[in-house]
Order: structure tokens, then sequence, then C-alpha cells
């Protein structure tokens, strides 16, 4: 197969929908060999700042001269995002090797593997071709049953913990906390962001069940600069250093600020232009959190909000987060099936800021048109999948953008 073909296939496995459990990816993985002996696992879980934290890992690891992988999800704009060495996505011709060689393994099993545990062991192929020594690996959905969560670690990362993807995680911050936790291991260290209290339970509940070493890390990194804006990267910094720290990776003070100060993760509060801010923030959580930012950034100057959400979202949530900030929205219809109506949307924004005048546009295209028909700054955000489809458009590329899966 080549790349599109193999693109294909592998999209094609999405009808096998999302399937919890580790059962398939062992098997697959066993027997194929995976993972190399000696790799470095940092497994990384959470519900906000996963893929910062997992960047900033690779990052500080790179820097200090090891070898890095990078495995994140979901990507941006090309599928090949999500698998990186050294900094470097893997290229097109290896995703289809991969694939085709994978495609040729599973065909008979059954139950067949899915999207996300085939692209779990693709990326252990890569890491193996390169002899990557430090792998930042982030999970999926949850932890506990998720496919990365069949390699072992040396360190266990979680990220602060809040609601999404309850269909799947439990609808209380306690059955939510108990999947993240999942990815702990007996006498595998654990470093964790500060948490709320519920969440907070649960972790040590089950890190002294496997008598782990727990560390909570609260207090933000100020030693050096972060080139990734808000005070909340300063908190992913100090859980990032603390997390190699914790599982033996040697690194120095030089490598830690040259790898903070270059790591670059796109929509992350993104400055495209002098008037244009993209983050993929997707749940109450982090748009607050994007809220933050914006005010230490631009005080109480307020947005044209491009805004675009799920569907399957709190969208009442994320909507009382950015409507302080904004001064109109825009609600444009995009490319995803999963994407929440924009007359929908409008419905709950009207809710939530009776007074807070929006509109409809066909395409993001012509919502860009019309933001910038005046004169505020311009805040793309609501999902991951719609700011991928804004870093595709601005950049002139739509047609290069591919439908994320996650």
């Amino acid at each position: 197969m080549n790349y599109q073909e193999a693109l294909g296939w592998l999209y094609r496995t999405q009808r096998f929908g999302i399937k919890l459990g580790l059962e398939n990816i062992q098997r697959l993985l066993r027997e194929l060999g995976l993972p190399a002996e000696g790799q470095r696992f940092v497994h990384v879980a959470g519900t906000n700042g996963k893929g910062s934290v997992c960047a900033m890992i690779a990052a500080i690891s790179r820097a200090q001269g090891y070898r890095t992988g990078l495995f994140i999800s979901p990507h941006l704009v090309t599928f090949r995002e999500r698998i990186r060495v050294d900094g470097e996505m893997i290229t097109e011709e290896e995703v289809a090797e991969g694939l085709t060689a994978i495609r040729q393994h599973v065909a008979a099993w059954d139950p067949h593997p899915t999207f996300f545990e085939i692209t779990t062991a693709l990326a252990l192929i890569h890491f193996n071709k390169y002899a990557c020594e430090v792998i930042a690996f982030e999970t999926g959905l949850g932890g506990r049953l998720d496919a990365t969560n069949a390699i072992e670690p040396v360190v266990a990362v979680i990220t602060p913990i809040g609601y999404d993807h309850q269909e799947w995680l439990g609808n209380t911050l306690e059955e939510i906390a108990g999947e993240k936790a999942g990815i702990i291991k007996a006498r595998i260290p654990v470093v964790s962001a500060a948490q709320e209290p519920a969440a907070e339970k649960v972790l040590r509940a089950r890190a002294a069940e496997g008598d782990a070493p727990l560390e909570f890390v609260s207090e933000p990194y100020e030693t050096s600069p972060v080139s990734l804006a808000g005070a909340h990267q300063k908190q992913n910094a100090a859980l990032a250093i603390a997390a190699l720290r914790a599982g033996g990776i040697d690194i120095g003070a030089q490598a830690i600020a040259s790898g903070l100060a270059s790591v670059d993760w796109p929509a992350r509060f993104q400055r495209w232009d002098e008037r244009t801010i993209i983050d993929g923030a997707h749940n109450p959580a982090g748009a607050k959190i994007l809220a933050q930012t914006w005010r230490e950034t631009f005080g109480l100057q307020r947005a044209t909000l491009i805004l675009a959400v799920l569907d399957d979202k709190d969208v009442s949530g994320i909507c009382q987060a950015l409507a302080p900030i904004s001064a109109s929205a825009i609600l444009p219809l995009i490319r995803s099936g999963r994407a929440l109506p924009p007359e929908e949307l409008g419905k709950t924004l009207s809710a939530v800021a009776p007074s807070l005048h929006y509109s409809i546009t066909s395409s993001l295209g012509d919502a860009l048109d019309q933001a910038r028909q005046g004169s505020n700054l311009i805040l793309i955000t609501g999902s991951l999948h719609f700011a991928g489809e804004a870093l595709a458009t601005l950049a002139g590329k739509p047609a290069a953008f591919e439908e994320c899966a996650q």
C-alpha cells in the first residue's frame, strides 16, 4: 500500500469502534516483539495538558542528547504528527510500510485491532527502528484500558483531571480519576499535577495499593523561559521535569532551559499572526485555562470568537468559560461529522450569554473573512479537530487536512 491507501485502510478500521481493553494490543505487541528492550517510556495520562507535557519531556530529553520518541493523539493536520523521533514526524513511506506489515499480520484476527491499537503498534515499530532511548507516550482515552497501557514505563505521569469523555470514563471525578490512575503500576514512580481532592484521593489509594512512590507537583517552573504561553505551561514544565527525574532519566539544567525555550506545540494558545490566536480547548477546564491565559496576555481586550464544538462535549461549560473574553462570536459549519450544528451551538451560547451577539457562517473561511472586517483580536477554539482545520486553512492547505480519528 502507498501512504493514502494505508491511511484509507487504517481509517476504515474505525468501524470496529473504540474497544477499551488490553488483550488485542498485548497480543499484537507480543507477536511483533515490541517494545524494544531498554527503551524508557514516560507514560502520561490526565484530562488536560497531556500533549504539552509530552512535548516538553521530549524536548528536554532531546536537548540532553537522548534519541527521543513522541507519541500523541489526536493529530491536528496530518496523521504523521502522532509519531515523531527527535522532533521529526514519521514519513509517509514509513507509515505505508508499517501499516502494510500490520495489515498483513492481523488480516484474520477476530476481533480485529482498532484504529488506536494499530496506531500504537505503528509508533512502537518506528521507535524500535530508530532505537529511541526516551519515549513520551500519551494515552488516547482514559488509561486503565487504553492501548498505551500495554507498555511498562519508568514513570507514570498524571496531568490535571477533569470532566471529559464521560460516556467512556464515568460521570464522577472519582470514576474518571480511577480510569486515569489505571496507568499506575506496582512500584513504578508516579508524578501528578495538583488535583481536586476527590481525584487526589483516588490516586493516593491506587499508588498505595501498588506500593508506587507518588509525588504531587504544585509549584510552577520559574527558572528560565517557557516558549508556550500561559501560567499553566509553567506548571506543565514543572511536571515534565519532575517526571524525568522520578523516572531516573538524567537531565541537566542546561537541557531543561534549552528544551523548554524551544518546545513547539501547535494550537496551544498559538499566535498565528498579530491578530489571530488558535487554541484547542475542548472541555470546560481547558476553556477556563484559555480564558485565564487570554487575560494574562491581553488584559481586558475581548476577542471575536470563532467557535466550533464537537457534539459530545460539555458545550454549555465551554461557552460559560469563553463568553467573558468575547466581544462577539462567529459559529462556522466545519468539516467534522461530529461537530455540533452551529444553530444548536448558537442556542446554547445565547442561553449562557444572552447579550453576546453571534452569527453563523457556512465555512471557516467565511468566518475568518467576517472576523477580519472588525478590529478585535480573533480567537479560534472549541476543539482540537477545529484547531487542525484552522491551521490547514490558514496555511492555505485545506486539501491536506486529514480527518481526525479521536
